[in-house]
């Protein structure tokens, strides 16, 4: 297959996503929002005309390089929202890092609750970052960046799926609360999901996505050493 057959699967998810981004308008559901779709929508296409996945991920090499720029451009709402940060940059610190903490605990507590091993402990920990933080710190820590990656999908799904429904559920409308929730929960999903809410819950939300990525690349090894001396 030539590069231009290859590249055509670039425009099939970019059609894809239009058309979901469409029908969720359409339809109003919160679980059943623009990703969401877009995934299953992709899911369906690729079984029902057979197309293995190695091919459609090297057809889609140029949205996949527009990946890095996407997590640069998270400087402009932390940018317009720096007076805001410096204001309240307490609240924030020590909201970023109780939220941390109580994800990564969160993933740990389960993981030994089901009764998995020490390399589903460490993969599984830092599941509420970005996929590419959470590999890393997955890899540097013994577990294993496939199973990573799922866990770091399925926490954002969740969380862009259900968040903004249990935060409205308990009485959170605070738009500040709001936007740092989605980002220490579901990262670059929840930060999306947070920008169709107001653009000032996605702001906020960029920032504790950025800051709980940092925090927890510095504390996964040591939170997973305690898991490790206490369970294991």
């Amino acid at each position: 297959m030539n590069d231009l057959m290859i590249y055509a699967y670039t425009l099939l998810t970019v059609a894809v996503f239009v058309t979901a981004w469409k029908l969720s308008k359409k339809l109003k559901s919160a679980i059943l929002n623009p990703f969401i779709l877009s995934l299953l929508l992709l899911v369906l296409i690729l079984l029902g005309f057979d197309i293995p996945f190695e091919r459609y991920y090297q057809g889609n090499s140029v949205l996949n390089e527009l990946l890095g720029v996407s997590v640069v451009a998270l400087a402009v709402p932390f940018y317009e929202q720096l007076p805001q940060l410096i204001k309240h940059w307490r609240k924030i610190s020590i909201i970023v890092i109780i939220s941390t903490l109580l994800t990564m605990l969160m993933g740990v507590g389960l993981a030994i609750l089901f009764g998995a091993s020490p390399q589903i402990v460490a993969a599984v920990l830092p599941k509420s970052v970005t996929t590419a933080i959470a590999i890393s710190i997955a890899n540097e820590i013994g577990g294993s960046s496939a199973i990573s990656a799922v866990a770091v999908l399925i926490a954002g799904l969740t969380g862009s799926a259900f968040g903004l429904a249990i935060l409205q559920k308990v009485n959170v409308h605070n738009t500040r609360a709001i936007g740092l929730s989605m980002g220490a929960v579901s990262h670059a999903l929840g930060t999306a999901r947070s920008m169709e809410y107001s653009i000032k819950a996605g702001s906020y939300a960029s920032v504790s996505l950025v800051l709980c990525g940092v925090l927890s690349s510095l504390l996964a090894p040591w939170v997973f050493r305690l898991a490790l001396a206490m369970c294991y």
